[in-house]
């Protein structure tokens, strides 16, 4: 085991946001699924959908003060920031989605260029129509200056390896910008048993892993090959299923048809964060996937997360070299910002 890490340079590429306030529906009635906020106790907000409380937070959702705060205890010295993926809102009709998703980036650029450049936009795009969400990824580029784009592990049930998302990426690609890949509504729920929260828990790993599987057998890289995407919870699933779908390739001449380069050697193409709470799991996802592909995810501030996500990674025993890829560069590397800081 090495020394510890004596610099607060870490880079953590899975955190969120959820704005002091939404905006008031402009029209009729708000849509189903339309959010609001709501006082609670002290210095903490409930997220209102529906009429229910979705989930009660602290001010460390909005206030980049108080979040920048927390970085010498954590390590980091950078943290991109999404919104809270059910505010992805892929099932709002698609102009309120637009007016949503509009209102969150601009939360998030307001949080940036108050951060001294500690904090990292990563917007949110109407994937429910294509023309609007290539019309937002513009706005987010070129606008905001983001450094990518967050999207749901499906979009209203399509998995991400479909092809009707290839406009998309394809745009993503040619802009420059980094997409992460965050489960949203997972599939499997009616296979639960216990509280809800068991969809976090259990539910979002299960769904990440069949988004990424879906972009390895749907051929995702091999049409953009140059398009950075990450998948959180160290990719969910994946490195399990990764072998079948090796062994598999050789048992069924469609599957072998169909996928047109190794499963392993796509997969080695993606990124994957670090949220998996445990030091031999990400042993096994760095020897797996490779030492430049894994890099810190926390998903603060919520609470479930990674409190030190430094310590865990230099408690892993990596040498200097691929401790400093994991803590730093390759988060760096994924947003498309120089390594050398």
């Amino acid at each position: 085991m090495h020394s510890a890490w004596t610099c607060n340079c870490g880079v953590d590429v899975h955190a969120h946001v959820i704005p002091h306030d939404f905006p008031a529906y402009l029209g009729g009635t708000a849509p189903g699924g339309w959010p609001a906020m709501a006082p609670a106790h002290a210095c903490h907000r409930q997220v209102m959908i529906d009429g229910k409380n979705y989930r009660t937070v602290s001010d460390k959702c909005w206030s980049p003060s108080k979040r920048l705060a927390d970085f010498n205890e954590m390590g980091l010295g950078m943290q991109a920031i999404s919104p809270m993926p059910e505010l992805l809102s892929y099932w709002l009709p698609a102009q309120d989605g637009a007016q949503l998703v509009r209102y969150l980036n601009e939360q998030i650029a307001l949080m940036v260029s108050e951060s001294s450049g500690a904090l990292v936009g990563l917007g949110a795009v109407p994937l429910q129509d294509m023309d609007l969400a290539l019309k937002e990824l513009d706005h987010l580029k070129n606008r905001l200056g983001f450094a990518g784009v967050e999207i749901g592990s499906n979009i209203n049930g399509v998995p991400i390896g479909d092809a009707r998302l290839d406009p998309f990426f394809e745009a993503c690609a040619a802009m420059g910008l980094a997409v992460f890949v965050h489960a949203l509504r997972p599939t499997g729920m009616d296979r639960l048993v216990g509280p809800a929260a068991l969809q976090q828990v259990l539910a979002y790993p299960t769904d990440v892993g069949l988004a990424a599987a879906s972009a390895l057998t749907g051929n995702l890289m091999l049409r953009h090959p140059t398009l950075r995407i990450a998948f959180s919870h160290g990719g969910g699933t994946l490195a399990m299923l990764l072998p079948r779908l090796e062994q598999a390739m050789s048992v069924f001449p469609a599957l072998r048809e169909r996928v047109e380069r190794s499963p392993t050697e796509q997969a080695r193409s993606f990124y994957f964060d670090s949220l998996v709470f445990d030091m031999p799991t990400l042993q096994h996802l760095v020897q797996l996937f490779g030492d430049t592909q894994l890099m810190i995810g926390t998903d603060y501030p919520f609470n479930f997360h990674e409190a030190r996500p430094v310590q865990r990674i230099v408690q892993a025993g990596f040498d200097p070299r691929v401790t400093q890829q994991l803590i730093q560069t390759n988060g760096l590397r994924f947003l498309g910002l120089p390594t050398t800081v």
